[in-house]
């Protein structure tokens, strides 16, 4: 199939609201699509391809792009075939062959072509095509249980070959798919509440652990062997053999963990998320000591534990690892859970999550069962620039760049504006279009991408937090940072700074 196929799709997919229409959308491309090409076409479009990540950031991707071809020619399988070559380049004279690559690649792609490599190289669509819709439109295309597509993927950890499963397999070869020690699952995901109080409303009795601010982590243990993965089910062992280490100690034959994993200091306390995840960036095992805490066991000694209540497994998991179960009370009582928060809070911690201790392990999905809590940091900063939408929002100026005060001139001239991140998100419409005009109205220069504006607009900002990056000057970046409102009743100079935001890395 031609790639232009999944443009046209991604693009009908972005320009609709509709959960329907995006669903039929894709299940009709699913449909049309040979059987060799659906697991490589899915990955495309939910912006994961089967290959991972292959090391392409956005420095090389626009070093890449040159005149766009006339006429669509490219094939998902030479899309496909490309991203091969891109992961499997590496060593000496790699950097230029993969140039070479890419620069290939996109001199075949129309201009809509490689906005979409673009996109599913750095994971940023942005069309709706997320994989919940993905599963959803996998099921109408092939015919088969919506339920019984969801549980293969998540049991699998390919959504990709679950969808040439189900739509060239039977139900029953569909049915069967389940717990493979040595394959990773997704991991379960936890909703959101402003206080453990709250969520324990929600849940009624609970597990209410303390919320580390480290990287996820689930280790499988087939007898000696034994495998980490990712959140993004990325296999990082060789990184991480403290933790192989401490596994392998267990007395159990065949085992799965759910995890974090962080570095602590010298009085036992966390270390900054970034000082844990830069041990993920590298091949090498650093000086840093990585310490596991597991919350979950989901398979012990043939097993299954996914459909058993969380306190069977949780007694499980205290009797195979009590000195590296994470901390946490099983309590119906309000009182305690804020308790157990603000210890957690106390001791360095991002805060808590508050389980529902009959709940089964439904991975991959995002429910009541569990229930993060967190105290939400917001900042006031200031609009240094604006990206235009893509998809729905072509046409209007969407992705803000942010910066913060530097009244002392530490990182550029005195009275600037450092930037310290972007957000498209927490953007209504109605802001869309009001900052759309805005905008435009303070534009100081621009290029095809981006209006760069007067640096007096406010916008206030929640963050998770600040991690250290080199890709900003002031040497921080804002995590998961979104959009509360604009604040017109402050002026620029009324903007949080950035040592401020800097102080947030000792905190």
């Amino acid at each position: 199939m031609l790639l232009n196929e999944l443009v046209k799709t991604s693009d009908a997919v972005a320009a609709t609201r509709s959960r329907l229409a995006k669903v039929e959308a894709l299940a009709d491309l699913l449909r049309r699509l040979e059987p060799g090409d659906v697991a490589a076409a899915v990955g495309m479009l939910a912006a994961k391809p089967r290959q991972g990540r292959v090391g392409i950031g956005w420095r090389g991707m626009t070093a890449a792009m040159g005149e766009p071809a006339g006429e669509p020619g490219l094939t998902v399988a030479d899309l496909d075939a490309a991203l091969d070559n891109l992961h499997a380049t590496a060593g000496a004279g790699s950097a230029a062959e993969r140039a070479a690559t890419l620069r290939t690649l996109t001199a075949a792609a129309t201009d809509r072509e490689q906005a979409f490599i673009a996109g599913v190289l750095l994971g940023e669509l942005r069309t709706g095509a997320l994989e919940g819709v993905l599963t959803d439109a996998i099921a109408r295309a092939a015919g088969k249980p919506v339920d019984s597509v969801r549980r293969a993927a998540m049991l699998s950890g390919d959504l990709g070959g679950t969808a040439l499963l189900a739509i060239t397999g039977t139900a029953a070869e569909l049915d069967a798919v389940g717990l493979v020690v040595g394959r990773p699952v997704q991991p379960m995901l936890a909703a959101t509440a402003a206080s453990a109080s709250a969520a324990l409303e929600v849940t009624g009795e609970a597990s209410v652990e303390y919320k580390l601010d480290g990287a996820r982590i689930q280790v499988h243990r087939l007898g000696d062997e034994v495998r980490i993965f990712t959140r993004t089910l990325a296999d990082v062992t060789h990184r991480l053999p403290e933790v192989v280490e401490v596994v392998r100690g267990l007395r159990v034959r065949d085992v799965i963990l759910d995890g974090e994993t962080l570095t602590l200091d010298e009085d036992g306390g966390p270390r900054p998320f970034q000082e844990t995840m830069s041990r993920f960036g590298a091949d090498a095992a650093r000086a840093t000591v990585l310490h596991p805490w597991f919350f979950d066991v989901l398979h012990l000694d043939g097993r299954d534990l996914l459909d058993e209540p969380l306190s069977a497994r949780i007694g499980v998991l205290e009797r195979i690892a009590p000195d590296y179960r994470i901390p946490g009370e099983v309590t119906a009582d309000a009182a305690v859970a804020e308790r157990v928060s603000r210890d957690a809070l106390a001791a360095g911690h991002e805060g808590v999550v508050v389980k529902a201790v009959g709940s089964a392990y439904a991975a991959g999905r995002r429910g009541s069962n569990w229930i993060k809590v967190k105290p939400v940091l917001t900042y006031d900063l200031v609009v240094l620039a604006c990206e235009w939408g893509s998809g729905r929002r072509t046409g209007l100026l969407s992705n803000l760049h942010l910066g913060a005060l530097d009244p002392a001139g530490e990182f550029g001239e005195p009275g600037g504006y450092v930037m310290v991140g972007k957000t498209f998100k927490g953007l209504t419409d109605a802001l869309l279009s009001w900052q759309t005009g805005r905008f435009q109205e303070l534009e100081v220069r621009r290029t095809a991408g981006t209006v760069w504006v007067e640096p007096v607009t406010v916008v206030e900002i929640a963050i998770d937090g600040v991690q250290q990056s080199s890709r900003y000057p002031g040497g921080i970046a804002l995590r998961f940072a979104r959009v509360k409102r604009y604040r017109e009743d402050k002026t620029a100079a009324e903007a949080d700074t950035i040592q401020t935001l800097r102080g947030l890395l000792r905190s």
